[in-house]
């Protein structure tokens, strides 16, 4: 029996420290100096438990007497365990005593500096603390229910400051918070759709917070929108079950309600989702729904400006190139094509920021070539295909979205390596390649080759209407056109287009710093591309498929100075960490990292072909060795515990077993008689066992239907030819088996040895010696003994 304990009650004030440390801290967490903790610990409530143990603590103590009782109690309230416990989890109560704002929060660690407190993100917005360097804009409404205590204790600790010390301070109480039941939600923006946000709310609550405060607004971060700015989805924390100024989040069921703020936001809501469903992909005037692209077959397709239409090539002939084409686009349109292949160390979809291979600037029809040695396709269990209609960074964010969609034909198809690249890869101009008239000669204006008797007419008309770039592309265009108007070289590179979109494109690409958004590495990339390949290769935050955790996790590690053992395993630096937990390999039992496995078991199967082969009994009806096996693949474990045949004919420790005698008999004539008599009493009496197999024996005769009896005089001479070869070595090819009866499992078990050899025979398959071995390991299982066969015998193609 438990007593409930007392609230926890404790206060301090501390100082909030600078907004660069809180970078890394999610949700309503804090961070506490270790102080904290002993004072907490100090405070916490004393717990009073009785412990439970089966026997008496009186010796007279009888359950059947009343009158022991009274003794038990009093024995048992002084072994009464009484111990100091914190609640889980923590949650505090936060104040600024400049502004009066409160809001509640959860604890992430006790690792601050003394004096200070760390506050995340979300809670020096809610509670408005500024930064002396930065200030921030207030993110929710004050939120009422502070009591005048809470100021007074704030002022009586010397208001917001301290001498010497510019930052603000706060007070922190501990607050123990109901669980939460029930919550209402408020969007703070029309056109929100639960089935974009709904999964997100879920994932973002469960990782990063640990409390709730009314009033305060919730920021849930969403995928990338159009033109791959990144969504966020606001709202407003409106009412709790049970009512009050907070709950508590963690290990409970939280029912959540989502209600509009007004009923314009409402019929707002619902006209943005009538929209968005038009415009879904796979709809007309949405783009297209993408899917699985088939080889060799052309597909059309169509994209909203800034959107990605995704593909995905499930197999393909690895033996051979990958060519994938985007064709059919109008000229003023600016339509990429992405690549990544999905293996376990790429995980997203290609976007323009985040994509193996891209083509990007290159004239229609674009190309990109997969060649079968690419190291990314290594692994790779499909290949993922992404088309992206470009629009200016600036348009997207305004809005201003064009409604049609772009239009596109991407094809699939497997080349030759040993072919021409097609015309559009070639970079010599087309007319350098065709064969002209030796009457026809070139224009030195439109480089166009006319017939020689209308060179005067054609030069006077093309001078006056016609221009070619000075800057060396070759184009020629009409003076007064706008493709001439528009035309621009880029100062920087040999890049060039005809369209004020393509130039702002290309200054988007190649010529805007950026910053990477998954990892925190302050390295500024000098192009979108370089960013790209940053992603893909050694960012952070790059997921990957953990091989020992199948999880996927974030690869981590610092891309500035790489870990040398990572490059040398080819591990990543999560694989690496979390690769030096051991476990116990399956095969010999030893204790192994995780990353020393695959080498581990090679050495296993290395010791496959230097594991002496095993040696089975001479006797023909006989399942066992002659030294034992062990289910670890020892061949001579019996053998090396002294239980091995002891005999130099050739037969097994239970089959020489009553043919054994402590008599000197270094010629071996005794042995020949015993093994004389053995056969004639198996042929003139037999064993009686039903299901012998004996063909020397009367009643495995019998059983196998052979008709007729020995008689002594035909019996001596079947038994002489074993006779004669009884001491024969075992390399001799004239070495006769022997043929006495054995027991039931054991004469099984040869019929399984034959049965498991002849299995893939053709294939490689295993020695008849070796199935035996494997069944006599495992007791005759014939499933196990294919698991021992593979584990650790060679196959016939290995010995070769």
């Amino acid at each position: 029996m438990s007593a409930q304990p007392a609230s926890l009650q404790w206060t301090a004030q501390y100082s909030v420290a600078p907004s660069s440390r809180s970078a890394k801290l999610p949700g309503d967490k804090i961070l506490l100096p270790p102080s904290a903790l002993e004072q907490l610990l100090a405070a916490a409530p004393t717990i009073i438990t009785e412990p439970t143990y089966s026997r008496p603590y009186t010796s007279a103590f009888d359950p059947y007497n009343p009158f022991t009782f009274a003794a038990e109690r009093a024995a048992r309230a002084q072994f009464q365990d009484r111990q100091q416990q914190l609640p889980h989890p923590l949650t505090f109560r936060l104040v600024n005593p400049q502004n009066g704002r409160v809001i509640y929060a959860g604890i992430r660690e006790f690792s601050a500096e003394e004096g200070e407190v760390v506050l995340s993100s979300v809670l020096r917005q809610a509670l408005d603390i500024e930064d002396p360097e930065t200030s921030r804009t207030p993110s929710r409404t004050p939120t009422p229910g502070h009591s005048d205590d809470d100021e007074a204790v704030a002022n009586g600790v010397g208001g917001l400051k301290v001498a010497g010390n510019n930052a603000p301070r706060i007070t922190i109480h501990a607050k123990e918070l109901p669980k939460g039941t029930y919550v209402k939600l408020r969007p703070l923006e029309a056109g929100y759709n639960p089935e974009d946000w709904k999964s997100l709310l879920e994932q973002h609550m469960r990782a990063n917070f640990t409390t709730l405060t009314n009033g305060e607004v919730l920021v849930v971060p969403g995928g990338r929108g159009a033109g791959g700015k990144l969504e966020e989805f606001r709202f407003l924390v409106d009412g709790f079950k049970p009512e009050g100024d907070g709950i508590c989040v963690v290990d409970t069921d939280l029912e959540v309600d989502i209600e509009a703020l007004n009923e314009e936001q409402a019929r707002e809501t619902l006209k943005r989702i009538a929209e968005k469903a038009q415009r879904a992909p796979g709809t007309d005037q949405g783009s297209s729904a993408g899917g699985r692209l088939d080889l060799f077959r052309a597909q059309p397709g169509h994209v909203l400006d800034g959107e990605y239409v995704d593909y995905e090539i499930p197999s393909w002939d690895r033996s051979r190139g990958l060519e994938i084409e985007l064709g059919d686009v109008e000229e003023e349109d600016e339509v990429d094509l992405f690549i990544s292949p999905f293996s376990t160390r790429q995980r997203v979809r290609p976007r323009e920021d985040e994509y193996v291979f891209g083509e990007f600037e290159g004239r229609y029809p674009k190309r990109i070539r997969l060649a079968p040695t690419n190291i990314e396709l290594e692994g790779a269990e499909a290949v993922w295909v992404s088309v992206h209609a470009y629009v200016p960074p600036e348009t997207s964010q305004n809005g201003d979205l064009q409604k049609s969609p772009k239009h596109y034909t991407i094809r699939a198809s497997p080349f030759d390596l040993r072919a021409p690249p097609p015309a559009s890869l070639n970079i010599l101009p087309a007319s350098n390649n065709i064969e002209h008239n030796p009457d026809e000669v070139q224009c030195k204006n439109c480089l166009q080759w006319v017939p020689q008797r209308t060179l005067f007419l054609h030069e006077n008309f093309c001078l006056r209407n016609n221009i070619r770039c000075p800057n060396g592309c070759g184009q020629v265009f009409l003076r007064n056109s706008p493709a001439w108007a528009n035309h621009w070289h880029c100062p920087h590179d040999s890049s060039y287009g005809n369209t004020p979109l393509s130039k702002a494109k290309h200054n988007h690409l190649y010529h805007t710093p950026y910053t990477c958004p998954s990892c925190s590495s302050t390295a500024v990339f000098p192009s979108l591309p370089a960013l790209a390949h940053h992603r893909t290769t050694t960012c952070p935050g790059k997921p990957i498929l953990c091989q020992f955790c199948h999880l996927q996790v974030p690869q981590e590690g610092d891309p500035d100075t790489p870990s040398p053992e990572a490059l040398l395993t080819g591990l990543t630096p999560h694989e690496l960490a979390d690769g030096a937990r051991t476990t116990e390999c399956h095969r010999c039992g030893a204790i192994v990292r995780l990353r020393d496995m695959a080498m581990h078991l090679r050495h296993h199967e290395l010791e496959k072909l230097s594991r002496p082969a095993p040696r089975v009994c001479r006797n023909v009806l006989c399942g066992r060795t002659l030294d034992g096996v062990s289910k670890t693949g020892d061949t001579r474990a019996g053998t090396r515990r002294g239980q091995g045949p002891g005999n130099e004919i050739g037969l097994c420790s239970q089959c020489f077993g009553p043919l054994y005698v402590a008599v000197y008999d270094p010629e071996g004539r005794a042995l020949r008689r015993r093994v004389e008599r053995r056969y004639l009493s198996q042929l003139l009496t037999g064993c009686g066992k039903s299901w012998c197999r004996n063909e020397y024996c009367k009643t495995g005769r019998k059983n196998q239907g052979i008709e007729g009896t020995v008689s002594t005089k035909e019996a001596l001479p079947m038994v002489k030819p074993f006779l004669d070869g009884l001491l024969r070595s075992e390399a001799d090819p004239s070495r006769p088996p022997l043929h006495f009866c054995v027991d039931e499992g054991s004469q099984r078990r040869r019929g399984l040895a034959e049965l498991l050899a002849a299995e893939d025979e053709g294939n490689g398959g295993y020695g008849f010696e070796w199935c035996v071995a494997a069944l006599e390991a495992e007791g005759g299982d014939l499933e196990k003994a294919r698991e021992w066969l593979r584990a650790w015998a060679p196959s016939r193609s290995e010995v070769r």
